[in-house]
Formats: structure tokens, sequence, C-alpha cells
């Protein structure tokens, strides 16, 4: 908050350059007294946006769900790799802890799997889902998925309610969606994201300083070692600094966190609890 000095404690840095790895904090734990929510499981063959795919998708009902207030809205990308309780996020597990405490609203967690294309070569549908700077995917999101949540659970059609949340590929396919869609998704959470990887590259920095700045909260987080950090060609790290720097520039509200380690879901699993208390903090603070 403005006004407020927060100290940190002291931390040895590294004299290496070896991979470190995160602890994760307390809200990434079941915590007695917290009520668990309810995970729902839900498969979807019949996309017209990726036709020939499969996938399966989750929602998570917190315990504090009540269809009289509509709830507010997490999208996370690569859902099981998300949801999965022992994994590097927990993604669960934080949103009931968070809901608890009162940090965040209630929010109902929508975890979509990529699709795949059963009997293909090459089945993975990620990078083609993921990668590209087009409509498809939030299309795909708001067309297909969601109604199937809209229906059957009360969501908020405030668009300030609405996140999405990515690493990787997926922190490609999240920054895409609210940059198309700000309409829709406000609150953008994106990790270790490859823009490099994009099919004809990196096209944000240019954009966002060239457009009129649009009405989102974005959090990015990235490794100081990430791919090819220290090489000319496709580096990570100097990708997603072009982006920040361009988001600063143009005066986005945005926050970015760079972590000690390389190409490692670790760090931005251990950050959800905290980039999701930011990304929903009250506006201007």
């Amino acid at each position: 908050m403005p006004g407020v000095t927060v100290e940190v404690p002291f931390c040895p840095l590294p004299v290496d350059q070896s991979d470190v790895r995160y602890a994760h904090g307390p809200d990434s734990y079941r915590q007695p007294g917290v009520p668990a929510g309810q995970t729902i499981e839900f498969g979807w063959d019949d996309s017209t946006i990726y036709p020939g795919t499969s996938r399966r998708f989750w929602v998570h009902l917190p315990a504090q769900y009540d269809p009289s207030q509509p709830a507010s809205l997490m999208v996370f990308l690569d859902g099981q790799w998300y949801l999965d309780p022992e994994g590097e996020v927990r993604g669960a597990t934080v949103l009931d802890n968070l809901i608890h405490c009162g940090d965040i609203p209630v929010t109902i967690g929508l975890f979509v799997d990529p699709g795949i294309r059963v009997g293909a070569e090459n089945p993975k549908n990620r990078n083609v889902e993921y990668d590209a700077f087009d409509d498809r995917l939030v299309t795909f999101l708001l067309t297909e998925i969601i109604p199937q949540v809209t229906q059957r659970y009360s969501i908020t059609d405030d668009a300030d309610q609405w996140g999405i949340c990515g690493g990787s590929s997926g922190g490609n396919g999240a920054f895409t969606a609210g940059w198309l869609r700000p309409d829709r998704f406000r609150r953008v959470m994106c990790c270790l994201s490859s823009f490099v990887q994009m099919p004809h590259g990196n096209p944000y920095p240019e954009l966002i300083s060239s457009v009129a700045r649009k009405p989102l909260r974005i959090f990015l987080q990235a490794g100081h070692r990430d791919l090819h950090w220290n090489e000319p060609q496709r580096n990570w790290l100097a990708n997603n600094l072009r982006v920040a720097a361009a988001l600063a520039e143009a005066g986005y509200d945005f926050r970015l966190v760079l972590g000690d380690g390389g190409h490692s879901p670790n760090h931005g699993g251990v950050l959800l609890p905290d980039a999701l208390r930011w990304l929903w903090r009250p506006a201007g603070t």
C-alpha cells in the first residue's frame, strides 16, 4: 500500500548459479478449520473452435459458494497440473485458504486442460491453443467451456472479478486472452511466459506501447536463468522483461517478480497465494 514500508529479512545471495527450489508457504497446504470446496470433473469433446479435440476440465466450488451471491471466476490453463493438490501450484487448496480468511472474494476455480487429438500423430494441441496470437482460445473459453459452468453455477458478469492464469505457453494464452478480451478477463497471471514461442514472435512490447491502455491488472513471474537467458536469440528472460518494461512505460497496473531459478514452475506455484491477493486487492492500493 502507498506510504507503507515493508522490511524484508536479510537473505544471503547465493554465490554460484545453481538452481534453487522454493518452499511452499502455509496457504499452499490444507489448514485446520478451513472447509474444503468441492471439485467436479467434466469432459468436452464437441469443440467447434478446436474440432477433433477432447479434453477435461474441473470446476472447484468453494465451501462458501452461495447461488444467491454470484461468485468471482478464476480460470487456470493446464488445468490438471494447476489443480493437483500435491503438485507445484495446488490451486484449489490455495483458493480455499484465501477465501476462508477473506483475502479474496468467493471465487470459483475453472481448471481447463489443453485439447488432445485422439489418434493423431501429434496428439497434443497445447501449443496450437496457447501460443497463437489470435482469439481462438479466449473465444473457446467464452463460448464453449465457461457456459458449461454458468449454466450450473452463479458467476458474476463483472469483468473486474474474472481472472485467468497460465504458465509457459499457458502464460502466452492467459496474456492473449486478457489482451484481446479485457471486457471479460481483467486480472491476469503469467508465469515463465514463453513469448518467444509465439509463431510470429512476441508482439506485445510494440503493441503495449502503441495502443490505448487496457483495463488490466497483470502479475508476471519470470526466472532470471530461464531458457536461453544469456543468449541473443529466443531469450525467455529478455522477452518477459521487455513485456514488463512496456507495461511500466504505458502506465499499466502490473507487478513483476523474478526468481533465481531457470525454467522451473516451482517459483510461480509458490507465489500463487500472494499473486491472487495482489490481483484482487482493492482498487487504488
